[in-house]
């Protein structure tokens, strides 16, 4: 399939230990894409405030928005942390409005998920982003990563060794990146809602119909 230009994926990361393994994991999730002919952003969440407990102006949240603005598509990667998505990582997400006046930052792009385990497999995390990713309105593709006992997955050069897990990763990069291109062109209508249309019918008429001078 040939594309206007190539698409854009944002990456987002839940942790920010100094050897994240949710970083390392959109690392090389960026890699891949990149190699599939994907552009890439990783936002950094350092520094990133609380939900409501700064403006909207913050240069955080000001970069957050705009890199949601400039992708496509977009990859979450979470450690599971007591059963559950870290805070960094629904902090990131509860920055990003579902609606700003007329532009919809997430609605009709692309979303893959994956988390990373401290131990053994498991699928909280990226349960609970399909759950955010369907309320962000996003199309999140069927496949999803989830590693095991991730301290084991990476050499010494913060690089993930061949493995099964692995193997999905690729997987998952190559489904996102279809999706987004298939999905790219036509996600407006996608969206589009039959209660949202009639509303914006009724403000017009609202509009229009002025009462008369007297």
């Amino acid at each position: 399939m040939r594309a206007s230009h190539p698409p854009r994926i944002l990456l987002l990361y839940g942790s920010l230990r100094e050897r994240s393994f949710s970083r390392l994991l959109v690392e090389e999730a960026a890699r891949l894409l990149q190699a599939m002919g994907a552009e890439t952003q990783i936002f950094c969440p350092s520094g990133l405030p609380l939900p409501d407990d700064a403006p909207e102006s913050h240069p955080k949240v000001q970069e957050l928005r705009a890199l949601t603005l400039w992708a496509e598509g977009m990859v979450w990667c979470s450690p599971e942390r007591h059963g559950a998505m870290t805070g960094i990582m629904k902090a990131q997400i509860d920055w990003i409005p579902l609606s700003a006046g007329a532009v919809r930052p997430t609605q009709g792009k692309t979303l893959a998920v994956m988390q990373v385990c401290g131990g053994s497999q498991s699928f909280n995390a990226v349960n609970q982003m399909r759950v955010l990713g369907r309320w962000m309105r996003m199309l999140t593709i069927p496949n999803q990563s989830s590693v095991a006992k991730a301290f084991q997955e990476f050499d010494a050069d913060n690089r993930m060794r061949p493995s099964s897990y692995y193997d999905r990763v690729v997987d998952v990069m190559e489904e996102l990146v279809k999706f987004t291109l298939l999905t790219r062109d036509v996600a407006p209508y996608l969206v589009d809602r039959y209660s949202e249309r009639k509303e914006s019918a009724e403000e017009l008429a609202k509009r229009v119909n002025l009462p008369k001078a007297t």
